[in-house]
């Protein structure tokens, strides 16, 4: 075997399979993004392919629900790196290819098959294939004019109808649903906000955050209904569009635009399909590993330790931030480079709505106290949270001095005091104390 004669010609190539492997990551995402940039910086120096299913560079996604749709920002803008910098990196930029199912071998090389044929494989595989789109699950869903806001042909299809409506019901009262609410109404639109729970932001802040944003918010003219959900979606004449929006009150809301912000489902059907553990995402352990001991998974679609110095034993979650994406890559490509690194930053997150820009440092699960420092004539509210006396997370709006002591103090495992906090002059950083 392995010889041929005259009579015998060799088999013709598949050029549907590149020669080269290494490392396959699936998701062009932040994290894929960071973990390649990342192992180019460690000095990994094998063959990697970035895949993606969007047939756009990789790009920031936060902009998309504000400066973009607003257009005061181009979308070349967005592109994290160069076409040149992926030649001079030895990486392969794949556009447009969606993988439906992955061959493994046991010491964790195969094949990727993608919808269109090709065929990619590796010797490594990392799944940065972040979250999906929550669907609205309710009679008129379908619409044309019902949209989602997650990626960049997401925020094209919006950018394109915005013109020609008036009228936007926005159904979530989260970070993007306030975000786009409040790009719309700057851009002149009849913006109504629909929450269907007690409170807005509810999975990220505290009660008092919470109340900020809606007073804030509802004095700069947003319309903000709490306690309120969608029976069912109206049709123009013709049936094809969306025209308004039924609450389960019988109220008719006029809309051209409904706008769908009900969180997200993280993409796990490639690891299910691999046999990995899954939980609310792909479950993995401090260095960013997947149940199989060989696939890292990061960023939205991974469900990891909780990070947080002082969190309980065996606490798990899944952060969906721009801060985890690129500290999870970090994690991922130390243990893809034989090295055993654990998460080192603090969680931090961000949310600009109108001129009010939300810094939250930590993670406030399972606080027993707070403290609220707030200066009305400045426009200034930071709310601190306590666990046992130890300050552990922290919500600032308008105040990036707040948030950088709180940030700097979890990450040096210091203290800010609760009682010396409370008075809004007196500034963070000079009362940080050793635990």
């Amino acid at each position: 075997m392995g010889t041929h004669t005259a009579e015998q010609p060799a088999p013709v190539a598949d050029l549907s399979v590149p020669t080269r492997t290494g490392l396959l990551i699936i998701g062009a995402s932040q994290s894929g993004v960071q973990l390649a940039v990342s192992l180019r910086a460690l000095g990994f120096d094998e063959h990697i392919t970035l895949l993606g299913d969007e047939d756009h560079r990789p790009y920031q996604r936060p902009a998309l629900s504000k400066e973009f749709l607003q257009g005061t920002v181009e979308s070349e803008s967005l592109i994290f790196r160069s076409n040149e910098y992926w030649a001079e990196h030895n990486v392969d930029l794949v556009k447009g290819e969606y993988i439906v199912r992955i061959d493994r071998d046991a010491d964790g090389s195969g094949i990727a098959h993608a919808s269109s044929g090709r065929h990619f494989p590796f010797k490594r595989l990392a799944l940065t294939v972040g979250a999906r789109a929550r669907k609205l699950e309710i009679d008129g869903g379908d619409l044309d004019g019902v949209l989602y806001l997650r990626n960049a042909d997401d925020a094209l299809a919006l950018k394109a109808r915005v013109g020609d409506a008036q009228d936007v019901v926005v159904i979530g009262g989260g970070f993007i649903g306030l975000e786009a609410a409040s790009s719309l109404q700057k851009m002149g639109k009849n913006v109504t906000v629909l929450e269907f729970g007690p409170r807005l932001v509810g999975r990220a802040v505290g009660e008092e955050t919470a109340e900020y944003f809606l007073q804030a918010h509802r004095a700069r003219g947003l319309d903000i209904r709490l306690n309120t959900s969608a029976a069912r979606l109206t049709a123009t004449d013709g049936g094809r569009s969306v025209a308004g929006v039924e609450l389960q009150d019988g109220t008719l809301l006029p809309a051209q635009i409904v706008l769908v912000g009900i969180g997200v489902i993280p993409n796990t059907q490639l690891a299910e399909q691999l046999g990995l553990t899954v939980d609310n995402g792909i479950v993995v352990d401090r260095y960013a590993l997947a149940s199989d001991g060989t696939t890292v998974a990061i960023g939205d679609c991974a469900n990891m330790p909780n990070p947080v110095p002082g969190a309980e034993p065996g606490e798990r979650i899944r952060l969906e931030s721009v801060n985890n994406a690129i500290e999870h890559a970090k994690v991922a490509a130390y243990s893809l480079t034989g090295r055993r690194e654990e998460y080192a930053g603090i969680p931090w997150f961000w949310s600009n709505q109108a001129d009010l820009k939300l810094q939250i440092a930590g993670l406030c699960n399972g606080y027993d106290r707070t403290v609220l420092r707030s200066d009305e004539e400045r426009g200034k509210f930071s709310v601190l949270y306590y666990r046992r006396g130890q300050v552990i997370a922290a919500d600032c709006v308008n105040a990036p001095l707040d948030f950088m002591a709180v940030k700097n103090a979890l990450a040096k495992g210091r203290n800010i005091p609760a009682d010396a906090a409370a008075d809004p002059a007196t500034p963070l950083k000079t009362i940080t104390t050793d635990s």
